[in-house]
Order: structure tokens, then sequence, then C-alpha cells
């Protein structure tokens, strides 16, 4: 594996790492001051605007990416896609804001909550100028890095300084969106290092209508699918309680799966280019190591937190006893559901971004998502209004899971030739059977620390003391198990430091 590539995964996992900690921070503060139904209010309203976002996208960026790659080395042919690029996204984004707009104002529900939709709108229209796939095509990891970590950073202070209160909402949305609006603002003048945006030659907009149907379709229903769940949960529940209890569960979920996508910006430029230049055996390794470093993040953490439900929600939520006037009363169940997707989302993800993209197959994709989100919908609804009526939140959780892993089922079926010897070898069967143990060991140790905890400390503190605990207990036996066992990913890490020293 090159070094650049091993350095940028390296550096996107920390970003990740990071990130995800400014989130534990944030998200449980909000969690306390907003309250359940403040949270679920905007929980909903960010994924009604999501679904413009992604319409306003229309799978640009992939695209995009797929194509700056090819000419990344001539910056006139760069500047001239880049251009290309910006003016299709710039008008895509005024239609979705004028057909937004339009539904705002026409659905009673929407229209009652259209000061806060309008606020979180600032994202994607904002967003046109982020030129965010730019610096992906270029890998330019440790720039995206150091911004994304101190924009966000950035934006923790402000949620702690002035989030205090249910009634500051509008204020979380603006800081939240401000997110969006620096970050474009500094990419922006930063772009202008590798490109130019004085136009030299034509624009061929035309070339790009088809595969922009076929990608922007697929992204579309991608956001449907990903947003539907929280969406159809709104409907179900009035209150907006259990839509809070979803996002709680969900959060959990998202520190694993973020990592996992994040790393889809240093391979799927790697993954194109291979392929593009019939480097099938580079291609093939490539592939191999992006499902060795899921599978090595993904299976323990399925493990641990399934079993750490209660104690991690209750750390994001703020909400360690569950007492139903606090809220959030259902999340441990549902991020236990939902723990499941880690893999499947994630093993989804790497085929689609890294497998069909570079070789055209996208239309696979999305036929997969198309016949999954009308199956999610399905299920959602019949689990969350019939089956749980109480407990909507479960039901559509178990709708999401099931719909996830027929999915997957799909698209390994039709990736077939290319997938099997990267996901099903002796190495993966290695990383299973540790993951079975370390499950094991945090069923029987997660009681016995807590109460022990519990007998001097506060159930908060308790907690928190069985998550490190645990967690830490797992990792070391995690990692010298596989290290005995010479799995590949620390058995080239060991090698990689023997050979530092040697020097």
């Amino acid at each position: 594996m090159e070094d650049r590539t091993r350095t940028n995964v390296i550096v996107n996992i920390v970003r990740t790492l990071v990130l995800t900690v400014l989130s534990f921070i944030t998200f449980p503060w909000v969690c306390r001051y907003l309250g359940s139904a403040g949270v679920g209010v905007y929980t909903w309203a960010n994924t009604f605007v999501m679904y413009f976002l992604i319409l306003a996208k229309i799978g640009i960026p992939n695209l995009a990416i797929r194509e700056c790659v090819k000419v990344r080395d001539n910056k006139e042919l760069l500047s001239n896609k880049v251009q290309t690029f910006f003016l299709i996204q710039l008008v895509t984004t005024l239609i979705s804001f004028g057909l937004m707009t339009t539904l705002v104002f026409s659905v009673p529900e929407l229209k009652n909550a259209n000061e806060l939709i309008f606020l979180l709108s600032i994202n994607f229209l904002s967003g046109a100028f982020s030129f965010e796939w730019l610096f992906i095509a270029l890998e330019k990891q440790f720039y995206m890095s150091v911004r994304s970590i101190v924009v966000l950073t950035l934006c923790a202070i402000l949620v702690i300084i002035f989030v205090t209160t249910p009634s500051d909402i509008y204020i979380y949305a603006l800081i939240t969106t401000s997110v969006t609006l620096v970050t474009s603002i500094v990419n922006l003048c930063y772009s202008s290092k590798f490109i130019s945006l004085r136009k030299t030659m034509p624009y061929s907009i035309k070339e790009y209508i088809k595969p922009l149907l076929v990608i922007g379709s697929i992204s579309l229903i991608i956001s449907f699918y990903n947003q539907t769940d929280t969406f159809i949960l709104g409907f179900l529940d009035n209150s907006k309680n259990e839509v809070a209890s979803y996002s709680v569960g969900v959060k959990g979920i998202d520190v694993i799966i973020g990592v996992i996508t994040a790393l889809s910006t240093v391979f799927i430029p790697r993954a194109a280019i291979c392929y593009a230049q019939e480097d099938k055996k580079y291609f093939n390794r490539l592939n191999a190591y992006s499902v060795n470093i899921a599978l090595f993040i993904v299976l323990p953490a399925i493990a641990t937190m399934t079993i750490l439900a209660k104690h991690i929600t209750g750390l994001i939520s703020g909400n360690y006893t569950f007492d139903a006037e606090l809220g959030y009363v259902n999340a441990p169940a549902i991020l236990a559901i939902l723990c499941s997707m880690m893999f499947t989302y994630s093993i989804s993800d790497i085929i689609y971004g890294q497998i069909l993209l570079p070789t055209k197959k996208e239309k696979y994709y999305l036929f997969a998502l198309g016949g999954g989100t009308l199956l999610n919908v399905a299920l959602s609804i019949v689990f969350g209004k019939y089956v749980f009526p109480t407990n909507p939140g479960i039901g559509v959780a178990i709708g999401t899971a099931v719909t996830d892993l027929l999915i997957l089922v799909f698209l390994l079926a039709v990736s077939w030739n290319w997938i099997k010897k990267a996901l099903f070898n002796w190495n993966t069967l290695k990383l299973v059977a540790i993951t079975v143990v370390i499950a094991g060991l945090s069923f029987l140790l997660r009681d016995p620390i807590y109460n022990f905890a519990l007998s001097h400390n506060s159930p908060a503190n308790s907690s928190i003391i069985t998550l490190v605990s645990v967690v830490a207990i797992d990792a070391v036996i995690y990692l010298v198990a596989l290290g005995l066992l010479k799995e590949n990913l620390v058995s080239s890490f060991l090698r990689k430091k023997e050979v530092t020293k040697s020097e």
C-alpha cells in the first residue's frame, strides 16, 4: 500500500476522532438544554432541509471527483471542470430552494416551522460555493482535516456559550449552519491556489447530463433513504419525543459510520485512478485494504456498543436513569437495533464508492437504493405504527436495519467478482472470532463494573467509568489477540514500526 494512501487514511481517522469528541461534547449539551422536544423539532426540520440539500447537489460531488481526478495535473482543464460543475450546482441550488419554499408555504405542518427551516437552508445555499469535491480529488486531506477541526471547535465553543435554554433552538441552528458558510468561504479562498475562475474554454455541460441523472438520482434516493425513518417517525409521533430518542440512538452509530465514510475521501479518488489506468492488481489491493480497515473498526464497535447501549445513550442524552420525564427512554433499544448498520452501511458504501463508481456500474446502486427506500417506508410504517404503536421509534429502527441488510445482500451479488476476496477470507474470520470474544467479555464486565462504580459515584459518573473501563479492556485484548493471530492490518503496522526503528 502506498505511503501516501496510508498517510491519508491516518489523517482522516485522526480528523474523524477529533470531530467525534467535539460532537460528544456539543450534542449531549444540546440534548440537555434544548430538551427532547427541542431536539426532536430541530432534527425533524433539519431532515426536511436535507432532502433539498441533496437535490441541490444532484450527485455533483461524486461525478466531479471522478472527472477532476483525470485532469488534476492540468490547471487549465481542471479549472474548466470546476467551473462547469459549479455552474450546474448553482442552478440546481436555486431550483431546489424554490421547490423547498413552495412546499413550506403549502404544507401546514411545515409552515409552522418555516423560520427554523429557512435558517437551516443556509446549509445548502452556501454549500454551492464549498468546492469540497475539488479538494477530495486533489487529495488535500491534511488541509480538510485542519480546517474541519478548527471550524467545528469554534462551533462547539459557541454552542456551549449561547445554547442554554430550550428557546435557544434558533441560535443553535444559526451556529450549525455557520459551519458550512465558513467552510465555503475558506475553501473558495484556498481554491485559487489550484484553479482559476476565469473562463478560458467552452463548458461541456451536455456530456454530464446523463451521468448526473443517474448519480443524481442515487444521491436523492440515498438522502431519502437515510432521512426517511426520521421523517416518517415525525409524522407517527406528534410530540417528536420519539424522534429525539431516535436521533440519540443514531448518533451512536454515526460515529463509526462517519469514520468509514470519511475514509471514502481517500479511497474513491485512488480507486478511480487505478481503474482508469487498468491497474487491476492495485485496485483489488485497495479494496481489500479499505474493507480490512472497515471491519477492523466496525466489528468490535458493534459488539461493545450493543452491550453498552444504555450507558452510551445516557452519555449522549444526559438521561442516565432513563426517567420518562427527561425523555430519550427508547434510545438504548434503538441504538442496539441500529448497530448492525455500522457493518451493512459501511460495506455498501465501499462497494458503491470504490467498485461501482469507478467501473461505471452505479446504476446497480440506484436499483438497490430505489427498492430499499420503498421497502424502508413500508417496513417503517408497518413496524412503527402497527407492531410497536406505543414505541414507534423501535419499530422504525427494526424496519431500517432489515432494509439495510437486504440492500447489502443485493450489492454483494452484483459486485461479487470484486468484493468476494476482499470480504470473505481468513483475515475476516480472525476479526470475527476476536469480536465474539470481546462481546462476551463486555457482557460479563459491564454490570459488575457499573455496580461497583455506583456504590461510590453518581449514575452519570458510573456510566462513564463503565464505558471507559470496558472499552479500554476490550481494546487491549482486541489488539493483542489480533497481533498474535497476525491479522493483516495489525501486522502491517508492526512491520512498518520495525522498519522505522531499523532506519
